[in-house]
């Protein structure tokens, strides 16, 4: 076989193996655009930047099962398990209510700037003038409060029942319904997210008697909010800068009851 001939031979095949390595190519940048499109859309639902009264996957939630009058919203599943739970508790004597559900990063952006300015009172202090030292303000709204970008309230999966105050679960009334929903909750998908500090859980929020989750769903969410969200895409609110003071990922986001994991 003469080398031209050989030539021909080949171009055909070195033609299709190219061919071959451009598509694979843009098969791999097509890839790589539609994980970047999805980590980017994934981190903006775990940190609250949407709107829950756009989405399918939300319902808003009856007047009926909530307290305070303003519109709520939950995932379409944890809506369901919520339903099935207030039904029981229903027939054994027990009025739940649900006093928050979905807050995006709006929501919580509001109830985190009032209480770093003052508008809003923390145990009977203007934090702004109480806690001059910025750093340790951002210490004291976290015993309660979630830093915007952080809240697992941005998921749809978490809702405070009847009052979030523990004076309330300290009457004979608020001791029933924690009473019931620990004994029950836990068979329709619920978890007291945040119980009492101890050996099992050393850092994070306080006891929150009112906070629960859907945790069917919520696992999945911590999880993906371990692997996506890092401290730089926590921002957008006053005090934001000290950040980077605290562990707000493995020590408060993560820092739940091990029942919800």
């Amino acid at each position: 076989m003469s080398v031209f001939v050989f030539i021909l031979f080949l171009i055909p095949i070195i033609t299709s193996s190219l061919l071959d390595l451009k598509q694979r190519i843009k098969n791999e940048i097509v890839s790589e655009q539609e994980r970047a499109k999805k980590e980017a859309e994934d981190k903006i639902y775990l940190t609250g930047r949407f709107d829950p009264a756009q989405r399918e996957d939300f319902v808003l939630i009856p007047s009926q099962y909530t307290l305070g009058g303003n519109k709520m919203y939950l995932r379409k599943e944890t809506y369901k398990a919520y339903l099935e739970m207030q039904n029981a508790a229903d027939k054994d004597g027990i009025d739940l209510k649900i006093a928050s559900a979905t807050r995006n990063f709006d929501y919580q952006k509001d109830i985190w700037d009032k209480k770093w300015s003052g508008v809003t009172i923390v145990d009977g202090q203007n934090l702004s003038k109480s806690v001059p030292n910025e750093q340790e303000r951002f210490k004291k709204i976290l015993e309660y409060s979630a830093a915007p970008s952080t809240s697992r309230h941005h998921w749809g999966t978490d809702i405070d029942i009847n009052d979030a105050n523990l004076g309330y679960f300290k009457t004979e009334k608020g001791k029933k319904v924690y009473e019931w929903l620990v004994q029950n909750a836990y068979q329709f998908g619920f978890c007291q997210t945040y119980n009492l500090k101890g050996s099992d859980r050393s850092t994070g929020y306080n006891e929150e008697k009112w906070h629960w989750s859907y945790f069917p769903l919520s696992r999945i969410f911590t999880q993906e909010y371990k692997n996506l969200i890092k401290e730089e895409d926590i921002k957008g609110f006053q005090g934001d800068k000290y950040v980077s003071a605290f562990n707000l990922i493995d020590d408060y986001v993560l820092a739940i009851n091990p029942d919800c994991i």
